[in-house]
């Protein structure tokens, strides 16, 4: 068994930076702590100290547009540590910190950062096809540089004195969750003194990214007209409340299915549906789970909010909602020109579930990073 541990080096050659992971699990009421170690050449310093920090940032532009004055960047939360010349950061050493010791030598500071509770999770916004640069969206990044303060303004780092690692914050669904949500509607319609009775429920409060979602669908037709169609949308909700008021909703999901209810008649059926990115990778601003370089992702998990959070500080909300739609048409000459909708719609949380116990690693291998 092994365990991957990256590796980044400034230009310089001065500072090479590693983790042991790049997943970082909110369990609610903590955050996996960030540890890792900085190997640093002291030689040429002069006057300046080497600093690391763990920022988590809301970026909403093109980087290269800064050139401009405009910042597309917006910090939520940071934090500074000064590991040379030595300032007094000694952190208890863990199994992590001293693989990651070996590898990096003599040379080697340990650090830990403590990641607050109420940080968003990483969220990536899709980017479009002529999209360039970094992807919009909330990121954590672990930095390593020379400087003589630790954030002052006025002073210039240059490129090839840093090193940064993105890493991801994430949520894993709870262990204990409710039931599922139910919705109902009685529909009357012209010219009929009888209504439709549509009940859309799930069978659970959370499901897994990836895994069928049977929406169960009851219809009692006591009209004479004809349920023509069902039709099932999945609908993504972004909320971005850092710094305006965008509210958006993309469909991430359209399905119809050819089930007919003659008048006076009752249906009673679990219909399956698939939410997946990979049917929907061409939609521009899309909320995905926060990705690493070109990895792999998924849709964005749903945003679970603590009680007594601040909003603000979360950056990007995502829910869903599914609508389950019944096409009702008249019967007769006239049946195309009555036809009208039953709609009813269902929260629905998307989520990860709880990695199964991993065996310890046996030995590592060593990522170095080209760029990120």
């Amino acid at each position: 068994c092994s365990k991957r541990v990256f590796k980044k080096t400034s230009g310089n050659g001065q500072l090479t930076l590693y983790l042991g992971k790049r997943d970082y699990v909110d369990h609610v009421d903590s955050v996996d702590p960030v540890e890792g170690v900085l190997k640093i050449d002291p030689a040429d310093l002069g006057d300046r100290k080497v600093w690391i920090q763990l920022a988590c940032a809301f970026r909403y532009g093109r980087e290269d547009l800064d050139v401009i004055g405009l910042s597309f960047r917006k910090d939520i939360w940071i934090q500074h540590i000064q590991l040379y010349s030595d300032a007094g950061h000694k952190p208890t050493l863990t199994e992590m910190h001293d693989t990651l010791l070996k590898k990096a030598g003599e040379q080697g500071h340990a650090f830990t950062f403590n990641v607050p509770i109420n940080l968003p999770c990483s969220v990536t916004l899709q980017p479009g096809p002529d999209d360039k640069g970094k992807a919009c969206g909330v990121d954590f990044e672990v930095k390593a540089y020379l400087a003589k303060s630790a954030d002052d303004p006025d002073e210039k780092i240059d490129k090839k004195d840093t090193c940064r690692l993105v890493i991801r914050k994430i949520q894993f669904a709870p262990d204990n969750t409710g039931s599922g949500q139910k919705a109902e509607l009685c529909k009357s319609f012209m010219m009929s003194d009888k209504p439709v009775f549509l009940e859309a429920s799930l069978d659970k409060e959370i499901y897994y990214h990836g895994d069928p979602i049977p929406v169960t669908i009851k219809i009692k037709n006591e009209t004479n007209k004809v349920v023509k169609k069902i039709k099932v949308t999945v609908d993504q909700t972004t909320d971005v409340v850092l710094y305006s008021a965008d509210k958006y909703t993309k469909n991430v999901l359209c399905e119809e299915f050819g089930e007919t209810v003659e008048g006076n008649a009752t249906f009673d059926k679990t219909l399956p549906i698939t939410p997946l990115l990979t049917n929907n990778k061409e939609k521009r601003g899309l909320a995905l789970d926060g990705r690493l370089k070109d990895e792999d992702t998924n849709l964005a998990s749903t945003t679970i909010i603590r009680s007594g959070m601040d909003k603000e500080m979360l950056g990007i909300l995502v829910s869903y909602k599914i609508k389950v739609n019944l096409m009702v048409s008249g019967g007769g000459l006239l049946g195309g020109l009555t036809a009208s909708d039953v709609t009813v719609e269902l929260p629905l949380t998307l989520m990860h579930p709880k990695p199964k116990g991993k065996k310890t690693p046996s030995f590592f291998i060593i990522i170095s990073m080209a760029s990120f």
